[in-house]
């Protein structure tokens, strides 16, 4: 018997944003492998940076035609380019590229990553390889891989496809958690938790898709939404399928009580990391739970709204509450993060069309804040005074130089900085600010965005409980800018071990963050309008 074998097709035009970053990954570990050890480093961030700018500049080119058609079907229906999807994208190819700059910048002739990440940190083996200048060159491929994990996670099309996009983008960060330069021991232990807490997410993740499928007899997105309109007597299943599922959704983004991770690997991972992960994987699991919950769950509106209400509130309590008793700034940058999640699930559950341009704007607004304020903390560092001695031959004399050492994480280490280092200060004041939702910032925009469509979609409680944790949100933003700059001299002077050391690229990263955190604060029409054009799923 034979057949015919008829060649799939494969729009590749509409997969160009993710083949510049997964191809560039891919060239990135044969680089490791050939280019010789000296030359690594400029060819490897070469690569990273042709490659994010090439998905980005695709990205922009791919917009006219999906505005036109609404959307494009690729792979057999594995991806969806469609309105949303393509956003995620821009903005995920977007801030990584900022990201990239933080990572790639060495402060005083070193970068925030181990010499040598298979070293047990204090041996020395591992001193070894900090004296002959090791660097991990290997970060930029792992980034590029994570971030064409975050560009498929938005736009996949079937279970099959979000679960292989969870784990394309997951084990990359695991592995770039552990590689901190200082603090070997919590990074570690960070890079560990991470990886058991997020395989327990996979699993739940995976499990669910296993039921969905025996419910609908498909792993297609809109299979499934057309099987709960018609499919009876298993219920059971689709109940569990979907509540698993979310699980494996509300950890990567951090919602409670699924978010235990968040601050233990936001303290322990390489700052530049952190902002990166922080930001990025957000955006693209919150595309990802964006698909779900519009496309697939639109039939169980009144089964699963009063979980989803539930994990809502939570979230932004507890992310707020525990937030005020923090005092490591990477900590309370974490929990904040915690409590933005439930801000921008007050637009996912909303149901209402305003809900996805909503969150998708907020998405914006928060992610340009995060790596601002994440590459402020990667430049404030602790200084320690040591004894060298200096003079010509035969005349010797004993003088003080600074050394620099790891960053100044607490925050009674940021007192009295906005009198000494006031553009530092200043940026990171207007970060906190857009974090909190003060007028005239992005972050005010976003949360207006979001409650507004809590309200249309009838879920105006939810707003009332984002308003006011938004108002007790202030207090620990404004306690660190009321501690730069209104911090009494005595105080000021015992946090004298404090410096803030220069980093070009990341000086830069600092102000396109700031400059679109007030762009967007003060003139958000034009992407309020893009966004609210994108905002429609097809399936």
């Amino acid at each position: 018997m034979t057949g015919t074998f008829t060649a799939p097709h494969v729009d590749w035009a509409q997969l160009s944003p993710v083949i510049f970053v997964l191809g560039a990954a891919v060239i990135g570990v044969l680089v490791e492998a050939f280019v010789p050890a000296r030359l690594r480093r400029p060819v490897q961030l070469s690569l990273s940076l042709v490659a994010l700018v090439g998905a980005l500049i695709a990205t922009v080119l791919l917009w006219h035609g999906v505005r036109t058609t609404g959307g494009t079907v690729v792979l057999g229906g594995s991806m969806i380019l469609d309105g949303p999807a393509l956003v995620i994208q821009g903005a995920v190819a977007a801030l990584a590229l900022l990201s990239l700059l933080v990572i790639a910048d060495r402060t005083n002739g070193e970068d925030a990553f181990s010499p040598q990440a298979a070293g047990v940190p204090g041996s020395d083996y591992e001193e070894l390889a900090r004296r002959k200048g090791l660097i991990q060159t290997e970060v930029f491929p792992l980034v590029l891989f994570a971030t064409g994990g975050m560009m498929i996670f938005p736009a996949a099309g079937d279970l099959l496809t979000l679960f292989v996009a969870l784990e394309v983008l997951s084990l990359p960060l695991y592995l770039l958690t552990g590689l901190a330069r200082r603090r070997r021991l919590l990074s570690q232990e960070a890079s560990m938790k991470y990886f058991l807490l997020g395989a327990y997410a996979s699993a739940f993740f995976l499990f669910g898709t296993a039921l969905l499928y025996g419910f609908a007899g498909s792993i297609r997105l809109s299979d499934i939404a057309t099987a709960i309109g018609t499919v009876t007597g298993m219920d059971p299943l689709l109940y569990a399928g979907a509540a698993l599922v979310l699980v494996g959704l509300f950890f990567k983004v951090g919602a409670v009580p699924f978010h235990s991770w968040t601050p233990d690997v936001y303290q322990g991972a390489p700052t530049p990391i952190t902002g990166f992960m922080a930001a990025c994987t957000k955006i693209a699991a919150f595309g990802a739970m964006l698909r779900i919950v519009y496309v697939v769950l639109p039939g169980l509106v009144w089964d699963l709204r009063p979980a989803l209400w539930g994990v809502a509130i939570l979230t932004m309590v507890v992310g707020t509450v525990i937030a005020l008793v923090q005092t490591d700034v990477k900590r309370i940058l974490a929990y904040s993060s915690i409590a933005h999640a439930g801000f921008v699930l007050t637009g996912v559950v909303s149901l209402d069309q305003k809900g996805i341009s909503g969150v998708l704007f907020y998405l914006l607004a928060y992610g340009a804040a995060t790596v601002g304020g994440f590459a402020v903390v990667t430049l404030v560092r602790e200084k320690a005074a040591a004894p060298v001695l200096v003079g010509a031959a035969g005349d010797s004399g004993a003088g003080e130089t600074e050394s620099v050492l790891g960053e100044a994480t607490h925050v009674s280490q940021w007192a009295g900085l906005g009198r000494r280092h006031p553009w530092i200060a200043g940026t990171f004041s207007l970060f906190l600010l857009s974090f909190a939702g003060i007028p005239l910032t992005a972050g005010f925009i976003g949360k207006f965005t979001v409650f507004s469509a809590a309200v249309s979609g009838g879920a105006a409680p939810l707003a009332v409980v984002g308003v006011l944790v938004s108002a007790a949100s202030v207090f620990f933003y404004v306690r660190i800018i009321v501690l730069m700059y209104f911090t009494d001299d005595v105080e000021a002077s015992a946090a004298a071990g404090t410096t803030v050391v220069k980093g070009r690229l990341t000086g830069v990263v600092i102000g396109v963050c700031a400059a679109l955190t007030v762009l967007l604060g003060v003139f958000p029409s034009p992407v309020l309008e893009l966004v609210q054009q994108a905002a429609k799923f097809i399936s």
